[in-house]
């Protein structure tokens, strides 16, 4: 088999880019959705799990699943459970999320409560003049014009 390229062995130890940045190119759409989401304000949406409860075990924020609704909505992904198994393998997903990963009953319920927030923010992402959702047209001017914010907390 020398003629072939040949892959190297699943046991052999690798030195991967640390970062995932580094495996998401910077006119990659998931960088819109990640400024996009960022700079909304969850709570006058009508999103009630933006603001955490004192007591109870911590739920994941809803810019997240936001996050992963409008990925999964721009992909064309239906399914809570699809959306659930992307999330554990799409690099563009853990790059988005953080490397969180929500299960199918999550994602769900959070559509239920995206469904029915008084201003959908994914009508708002498909307002954005350079992006047409019913054709799925990105423009990489787009996400050249978009600088991750460098804000410090």
């Amino acid at each position: 088999m020398k003629r072939f390229i040949q892959g190297e062995h699943r046991g052999q130890g690798t030195l991967l880019p640390e970062s995932l940045d580094d495996y998401v190119s910077d006119t990659n759409p998931v960088r819109v959705v990640d400024a996009f989401v960022d700079e909304l304000n969850l709570v006058s949406l009508g999103f009630d799990g933006a603001i955490p409860a004192d007591t109870g075990r911590p739920a994941y924020h809803p810019a997240v699943l936001l996050k992963i609704y409008i990925y999964g909505y721009l992909n064309r992904i239906q399914s809570s459970r699809r959306l659930e198994r992307e999330a554990q393998r799409n690099v563009e997903l853990m790059w988005l999320t953080g490397r969180l990963t929500p299960d199918f009953k999550t994602i769900a319920n959070f559509r239920k409560i995206a469904r029915r927030s008084e201003a959908s923010a994914v009508s708002s992402l498909c307002s954005v003049r350079s992006w047409d959702c019913s054709e799925n047209i990105w423009s990489p001017s787009m996400a050249a014009n978009l600088k991750p914010s460098t804000k410090k907390a």
